[in-house]
């Protein structure tokens, strides 16, 4: 082995292994995930299908994800489990959680219309993570395209209402939120909607 493909090869481990933590696969096996490459690159048989390996790797992140953020998810079921019980919160059969803030009095709309909206949406403890309004641009989607909750709550709204939505982990962004952002995985999220117009 020359000195130049011992350092490559160092190198492309060093990436490698960068990227798995950033995927929360720091608990692997090297040695393991070595035979593996050793195989591959080797032309031998691996001992499972890129199908089933992809099976095992989703299994595998979404039960380490369901212990290491455990706590976000029982801190808002708590949080909802609570709030139904207040004055003027209305819950749906999925889970969803309104209060109507202002009732609209034009047309609702379907999954198929794209529609207008002005939303704040924070944490449940408050953190502002966007906000139309404070951008002072109004978003313009089709109701299909967003987060279950939202798709579900913008077709009981008639133009012209506010609601203020509160949305379990389950029909928001569930274990995978926006990376980088403060929306941790399995976070419950408030939204104040206010639906502007059907396109």
């Amino acid at each position: 082995m020359t000195e130049e493909i011992k350092a490559v090869s160092y190198c492309v481990g060093m990436s490698v292994a960068g990227s798995l933590m950033q995927q929360d696969l720091e608990g692997i096996s090297p040695e393991v995930m070595a035979q593996a490459i050793t195989d591959i690159f080797a032309g031998k048989k691996t001992e499972y299908s890129p199908e089933t390996a992809n099976t095992i790797i989703e299994e595998f992140l979404k039960k380490s994800g369901e212990a290491k953020f455990s706590l976000n998810k029982e801190t808002g079921e708590k949080f909802l489990a609570e709030n139904k019980l207040k004055e003027g919160v209305h819950t749906t059969t999925s889970g969803l959680q309104y209060e109507i803030l202002t009732e609209g009095i034009g047309a609702k709309p379907s999954s198929s219309d794209t529609v207008s909206v002005h939303y704040h949406g924070t944490l449940i403890d408050g953190v502002i993570f966007d906000s139309s309004i404070q951008r002072g641009q109004p978003a313009t989607f089709g109701v299909h395209q967003v987060i279950p909750g939202w798709t579900e709550a913008l077709q009981l709204m008639a133009t012209g209402a506010k609601y203020r939505l509160y949305i379990p982990q389950e029909l928001a962004y569930g274990a995978q939120p926006h990376p980088g952002g403060p929306i941790k995985p399995y976070s419950a999220l408030i939204f104040d909607v206010e639906l502007l117009e059907i396109n």
